[in-house]
């Protein structure tokens, strides 16, 4: 096998990648809140229901941003529901999901999450433009941000939360080019509710960060045409754009599934030149950022195949949806997706994994019973633990391999970060299933002098996984060779792998 080569040098960075590229994704659907995060009756339940074991893995995994409620489920939701005592709360049937929700968790019980978590951590609130508008949203706003002395911040507050929820992030509405979307909008539709809820929102807050919904994936029909009229309608009025992808192996294309990424930095490059373009048509200097707000690896051929089985006379309650099981495959892959992001992080400023425990989560429970991490978990923890800092700009010099839907691809995916302390880790993916592959790096001028660690997650079996009766059969494992010795790190990449690669000043 050929060496895979890159150089790294301090003077040729691509940007910094802040904590909100490490957000992840709070729905209602399925068990993601309830038996997920909230279960009152659990034994290690706090006093507010919130299970702290699941706290526990959520804080370990790293995680900056929460976005809520939705996801499908927002544009159909009326957050009034959501507040107050929770036994007064309404039941209602959730059209996205098929489902019944309770509303035993809400707005408050969501904050009083995000809270637990650590300061770190900050809401990002969708709001729903689907079945609803400008007066909900800027009613929302009010009643969550507002100190006191109006009628809805004085309900917020004869509710039990005093203090305002300080909501800066909003998402206006979820994936209204989707025709499964309740409140399916067209482009020019929805381009003119979302300008006229930005106004609205920033007549009651100026200093509020907008998202502006964009495509549903690359492959919807009306992709970049989408994002160009609705950012004609709202340039000067949000701060992002969205993004959202999902990635599964298509009839058995376990090499081209290992190459999602090639797609995932096609996306978002394609997206960076429809902003740019319209920011130029309407000769702005403003730079519109993306928030890339659901990602990651999901079968969603299987829920698909689910929801054809599903009685439509049922509406369950918290029923188990898009509940993946990963494997170490899907994890090399996730890596990879990461990789991409932070590949991108001049422009990709926000990101969120969906989603955060039980649906296509690197987080699983059992009501009642235990949580455990994952194959997912561990790229996204080391990612989010040592990938904040200046992105250094990484140009592979790879062996290649050939797949069905990318062509010829490089076997190695790599990037870099240097954080303030001088320290750099690489993370890279070796691509290829059955060879090692050498890497040589370069290093000019970051004076690092030893490496930390080199830890990676592969495994003999590629299909291996965690489950409730094996929870810790796949971890990550420390290997011994790699060599930093003259200005040159030398390594040898595991088949299938995901590395992190630590070096010190």
């Amino acid at each position: 096998m050929r060496t895979a080569r890159f150089t790294l040098d301090p003077a040729f960075t691509v940007g910094t990648a802040g904590p909100r590229l490490f957000g992840s994704f709070v729905e209602h659907l399925g068990r993601c809140v309830y038996t997920g995060i909230f279960e009152p009756d659990h034994p290690l339940a706090d006093e507010a229901g919130i299970r702290t074991d699941v706290l526990d893995l959520v804080r370990e995994l790293g995680v900056t941003v929460i976005r809520y409620p939705g996801g499908n489920f927002v544009s159909g939701h009326r957050w009034e529901d959501s507040v107050g005592p929770a036994a007064d709360r309404p039941r209602r049937l959730d059209l996205a999901w098929h489902s019944t929700e309770t509303h035993r968790f809400g707005l408050s019980e969501y904050i009083g999450f995000v809270r637990r978590i650590g300061p770190e951590a900050e809401p990002m609130m969708a709001v729903n433009l689907g079945t609803r508008g400008v007066a909900e949203a800027v009613r929302l706003q009010e009643y969550a941000n507002h100190p006191e002395g109006t009628a809805l911040s004085d309900l917020r507050v004869a509710h039990g939360d005093k203090d305002p929820f300080g909501i800066r992030l909003w998402c206006l509405g979820n994936e209204l080019d989707g025709p499964w979307q309740t409140g399916h909008k067209t482009a020019e539709e929805y381009g003119r509710v979302a300008a006229e809820t930005a106004r609205a929102m920033r007549q009651l807050d100026p200093g509020v960060e907008l998202v502006a919904c964009g495509s549903s994936s690359r492959a919807m029909p009306t992709f970049a045409q989408w994002e160009a009229t609705v950012l004609q309608e709202t340039y000067d009025l949000v701060d992002h754009i969205s993004l959202h992808a999902y990635y599964e192996p298509v009839d058995g294309d376990t090499d081209s599934f290992l190459a999602s990424a090639v797609d995932m930095e096609a996306f978002i490059e394609s997206v960076v030149a429809t902003c740019d373009h319209v920011g130029a048509r309407l000769k702005s200097t403003k730079r519109i950022d993306l928030s890339f707000d659901e990602w990651n690896v999901w079968y969603m051929s299987r829920s698909q195949e689910q929801a054809r089985a599903a009685d439509p006379h049922d509406w369950p309650e918290a029923p188990r949806l898009l509940e993946d099981n990963y494997s170490v495959t899907d994890a090399v892959v996730l890596g990879s997706l990461l990789i991409a992001l932070l590949r991108h992080a001049d422009r990709v400023t926000v990101a969120c994994l969906a989603q955060l425990v039980n649906v296509i989560a690197p987080i699983m429970t059992e009501p009642g019973g235990p949580a455990w991490r994952q194959t997912t978990f561990f790229p996204f923890a080391q990612a989010s633990g040592h990938g904040r800092g200046q992105v250094l700009d990484v140009r592979v010099d790879s062996p290649t391999y050939v797949t069905r839907r990318y062509g010829e691809t490089d076997l190695l995916h790599a990037t870099a970060v240097r954080a303030e302390d001088g320290t750099v880790t690489v993370f890279a993916v070796n691509r290829g299933r059955t060879e090692a592959l050498p890497l040589d790096v370069t290093l000019n001028g970051l004076g690092l002098t030893g490496v930390v660690e080199h830890s990676v997650l592969a495994d003999a079996d590629p299909d291996a996984r965690n489950t409730l009766d094996d929870p810790e059969r796949v971890v990550p494992h420390r290997v011994t060779g790699t060599v930093l010795r003259d200005g040159r790190l030398t390594t040898v990449l595991e088949p299938l792998s995901w590395n992190v690669i630590r070096l010190t000043p």
